[in-house]
């Protein structure tokens, strides 16, 4: 990670702010971008009242050891002034609409979200590097609807064994399989998990919005429901939205049907699943990380 920073002088609103960027400018032409920049923010009553900025800017020029005449001579001739009005119109294409403001790899972050909280800055980050696992698209179909799928959860907590209903939910077994078979699930998290109700799994992430960088349809039937604990879903964000992440059901929870895809049931294990420690990111984003999945090992019969 690196800090890069750019100008973005309002100069409708501070008249002196375009010759302060450019000081910050001239004094980083002799190594001292930084030093001036932290005077400018340590003394912006002083200058902000002065009569004779440029002359402000010289004698602040002179305390930091810097030439003076060579950065005279920069703000008088307006030699940085094209860079500064060049970050000024790259931050207005970019349609920040003033400061602080957060770019993610190039792109705006809404300033809806509580960006400065460091759990979702380090979050941010987290997705980021997942994008570079992403695959370009769903995999082809490549397991036999007719045979048995298990697939057996090893977690540090214990294992837990999954019959996968390749018959019923094809496409979303598939997706599982493939995943698995290509370590997606290893070393990563139970993320969130409410006692004895339900645990997510299958982010990479641990944040609970990572994916594998495409979707899956559904596959809903009346003959799988949530009426009994050790289900198997994959979880969505609305519709037809399935990726990598899935939950087993720890009671009985009628309310989720026909809302997700049922691709398995708990048949050995659900108790290391009750054991797993609770987690809400939502309520305590800075908890510890969930308890680990180590593997995830498919056995076709």
């Amino acid at each position: 990670m690196r800090v890069v920073y750019r100008h973005f002088p309002l100069r409708t609103i501070h008249d002196k702010a375009m010759i302060t960027a450019e000081a910050s400018e001239a004094a980083g032409a002799q190594g001292k971008f930084w030093e001036m920049h932290d005077w400018l923010y340590e003394h912006q009553a002083e200058w902000v009242a002065s009569s004779n900025i440029t002359e402000t800017l010289i004698s602040a020029a002179r305390t930091l050891g810097l030439d003076a005449e060579r950065f005279r001579r920069d703000l008088e001739e307006g030699r940085y002034r094209a860079k500064v009005e060049a970050a000024y119109a790259e931050a207005v294409a970019l349609g920040l609409p003033g400061t602080p403001f957060l770019l993610v790899n190039g792109r705006p972050w809404p300033q809806t979200l509580n960006y400065l909280e460091y759990a979702h800055l380090e979050a941010m980050v987290k997705l980021a590097r997942l994008a570079e696992r992403h695959f370009p698209a769903p995999p082809p179909m490549t397991i036999d609807p007719t045979r048995r799928y298990r697939a057996i959860l090893k977690t540090e907590k214990g294992e837990v064994v999954i019959e996968l209903f390749a018959d019923r939910a094809p496409v979303t077994v598939n997706n599982f399989v493939f995943l698995a078979r290509q370590g997606w699930y290893n070393d990563i998290t139970f993320h969130y998990v409410i006692s004895d109700v339900v645990a997510i799994t299958g982010d990479p992430s641990g944040t609970g919005f990572g994916g594998p960088g495409y979707t899956i349809p559904d596959e809903i039937t009346e003959t799988l429901t949530f009426d009994a604990p050790g289900m198997v879903g994959m979880l969505n964000a609305g519709p037809n939205t399935g990726g990598s992440q899935f939950f087993i059901t720890m009671a009985p929870l009628p309310q989720l049907n026909g809302r997700y895809a049922i691709f398995g049931r708990v048949v050995e294990g659900l108790e290391v699943v009750r054991a797993l420690r609770p987690r809400d990111p939502e309520a305590d984003p800075g908890a510890p990380p969930g308890d680990r999945l180590l593997e995830v090992v498919i056995e076709e019969r």
